[in-house]
This record gives structure tokens, sequence and C-alpha cells, in this order.
């Protein structure tokens, strides 16, 4: 084990509070633009614009506006211009959220890891200590234990 520390750091209760409140600000801004909610099925077949499709849609909305006798009666051009748009305005937001919970989950995942990492040698600690017979640890130990599932070999029937 390493024992390594390569994260110190702790959010105090007014800093999640002022985290929250700004998390509650973003969806209060964007509650009235985030108005789907794709089931499965929906997010499997519905049609999605990867950086290539992206720029293939605005060029032909840019040649649409420029030749708007191309542009099929049934297909509203300002709609298509102001979901494209959208699109991308959306995409940028996704982007620095996507790098927002990026940074969180890595650091979230080092502290849990290190948090972890010291709990097992402890957890060994203590186990020893119940093994010695070293007066109120048994509680300890056999409170400990039931997190970890039984790892012995199993007895098939007939042995």
């Amino acid at each position: 084990m390493s024992l390594s520390n390569r994260i110190s750091a702790e959010i105090t209760p007014d800093q999640l509070a002022a985290i929250g409140a700004a998390f509650q600000q973003l969806k209060t801004l964007l509650d009235p633009i985030l108005t789907i909610n794709l089931t499965a099925d929906e997010r499997r077949w519905n049609l999605k614009a990867s950086d290539k499709t992206v720029a293939f849609v605005s060029k032909t909305l840019e040649y649409a506006t420029q030749n708007p006798a191309l542009v099929p009666v049934y297909i509203d051009l300002n709609e298509a211009k102001r979901d494209n748009k959208l699109a991308a305005d959306l995409n940028s937001v996704s982007q620095l959220v996507s790098t927002l919970l990026r940074a969180i989950e890595d650091t979230g995942m080092v502290a849990g890891g290190e948090a972890y990492e010291a709990a097992l040698v402890i957890y060994h600690s203590i186990k020893g200590a119940s093994r010695s017979n070293m007066p109120g640890v048994q509680t300890m130990y056999d409170d400990l234990k039931q997190r970890f599932p039984s790892r012995g070999r199993k007895i098939e029937p007939g042995e």
C-alpha cells in the first residue's frame, strides 16, 4: 500500500452552500431551455450531430439562406437556424460542465481512494488486535467485517 497523499483539501459548509446556490442559479437559467427528457430508445434513434455534422448543418443553412428557392416550403428556415444556434450554444455549455464534472470526479476518486486505503489499513490493524484478544476490539472487528463479503471456498453439496 502506498498511503500517498495526493489531495489534502476540504469544502467548508459555506462553500458547499455557495456551490449549491450557483448550481441552482444555473438550473434556473437553463430550465426554460432544457425541456426535453428523452427515453433510452429516443436517445438511441434520435439523429445526432457530431463535429462533422455540425459543419454540414451550418454550411447547408448558409446555402439555404443564400438560395431560398431551394428550401422546401414545409421547412421553417428561421427555426432550423434557431435550433442550430441552440445546439451550438448548449454544446459550449456542455463542454464547460463536462470539464468541471471530470475534475470533480477525478478529485473525488482520489480523495475517496485515499480514505478507503487508510480505512483498510486501520481495519487490518483492528483485525490483528482482535486476534490478539485486545479488550473491546472484537466488537469493532465484528461490526467492520460485515462490510466484506465472504471470500471463503464454497463447499459443494456432497463434500
